[in-house]
């Protein structure tokens, strides 16, 4: 289930400055975008075909990074525009919702992080699994747990999930206390579960589940 579009643009209040003005009217106005969350320094929405230059430059940024706990399978390099058509299919089919982060007051700037909800399953399971980065110059300053726990907030009361999953190497002590810090709970370990860097890595299993959850 996805949200419906508003019939037309809310009133654009006077005390929103110039770009914060313009990036909501132009969201409304662009019927391909149809999520957007907002938390005191971020916005969060759905990526599109339009942003492909943007993540890749954002992933160029944040290459070394990023590269102790990515996959790296030997895979050629990613077409951006076709990857972002493919998440595109996937939220209209009801598999995954990707948002793209940006800061409040640079609304049409840089793509800053991302934080995904993929493999949704419906029927007697109810869950996904979430993944998530910022751009390593914003590091430690609480913007990643402020961002996913908006989004986490929409998957239990508008997507009406009852269990969302994250997996982290037990090395990856940043992830392992923003998870804490959110509620999700070790459920255990798998061994070599993802291969990383040519190697199969360990991961630490954990959970959030949706105490409020009604059918």
């Amino acid at each position: 289930m996805h949200e419906p579009l508003a019939t037309k643009p809310p009133k654009i209040y006077s005390f929103f400055i110039p770009e914060i003005q313009h990036f909501y009217y132009s969201f409304w106005m662009n019927k391909e975008l149809q999520i957007l969350l907002d938390t005191p320094r971020l916005i969060l929405r759905l990526s599109s075909e339009a942003d492909s230059v943007k993540f890749q430059d954002f992933v160029k940024r944040n290459m070394s990074h990023r590269s102790p706990w990515r996959s790296a399978t030997g895979e050629p390099s990613i077409d951006y525009k076709n990857q972002f058509l493919k998440w595109e299919q996937e939220f209209k089919e009801g598999r995954s919702i990707r948002f793209i982060l940006f800061l409040k007051d640079d609304p049409e700037g840089a793509i800053i992080g991302f934080c995904n909800f993929s493999q949704i399953f419906r029927g007697p399971f109810q869950a996904c699994y979430l993944g998530y980065h910022i751009d390593a110059s914003l590091e430690g300053k609480g913007l990643m747990s402020e961002a996913v726990a908006k989004a986490l907030e929409y998957m239990f009361e508008k997507q009406k999930l009852h269990r969302i999953m994250a997996n982290y190497m037990p090395s990856n002590t940043r992830s392992a206390r923003l998870l804490r810090k959110l509620g999700f709970i070790e459920e255990g370990s798998a061994k070599k579960y993802l291969l990383i860097n040519g190697e199969w890595e360990d991961h630490i299993l954990t959970s959030l589940t949706n105490k409020n959850w009604l059918p």
